[in-house]
């Protein structure tokens, strides 16, 4: 069992208990599940680019991706409906918590200038989307063997009621947000 699911179980939900004032144990918030999105747009004309998104997605989640596709056509871009465009990874339990420890401990600190995360990017339901520039700063990834710096989308879907609930959830689990 990870350690950030074991802090969660023992002192995340007490202090939630007491800031907020849940009477009961399952009103408290609690982390649901780690969506990690890469979108590879020159996919439609190299399909190399979209394996090797895939394996960097892989390696940097110990889980595997799943293509995602065009939803509809779209002229200007040159897609068509059901094209390959990108991959995900949704993730859950144990994997979770290591990947949001990983986050936050080793791969948020290796950012360039970095000044801490938005704190305005909850969706006014709880949940939180944080945009990565690069798949370099994760360790698992090799510099030399990338050939081609990508970006990355990963949301945080928590079990919160607002905004406030989830932003204070994810400031227990230590993520570095700005001032």
């Amino acid at each position: 069992m990870s350690r950030l699911k074991d802090l969660y179980k023992d002192e995340i939900a007490d202090a939630m208990q007491k800031k907020f004032g849940y009477k009961n144990v399952m009103e408290i918030p609690k982390l649901d599940k780690i969506v990690i999105n890469m979108g590879v747009g020159e996919a439609k004309e190299n399909a190399k680019a979209l394996e090797s998104a895939v394996k960097d997605l892989e390696t940097i989640t110990g889980q595997k991706a799943v293509l995602t596709k065009a939803k509809g056509s779209i002229a200007n871009f040159k897609i068509r409906e059901g094209m390959n465009i990108g991959c995900k990874v949704t993730l859950r339990g144990d994997k979770m918590y290591e990947f949001l420890d990983r986050l936050v401990n080793l791969a948020l600190p290796r950012v360039r200038d970095f000044r801490g995360v938005n704190p305005n990017a909850f969706d006014g339901r709880g949940n939180y989307a944080l945009g990565i520039k690069e798949q370099l700063i994760f360790p698992e990834i090799e510099y030399d063997k990338v050939d081609k710096v990508r970006g990355m989308d990963v949301i945080f879907v928590t079990t919160a009621k607002t905004d406030e609930e989830a932003r204070e959830l994810l400031r227990l689990f230590n993520m570095p947000f700005a001032k």
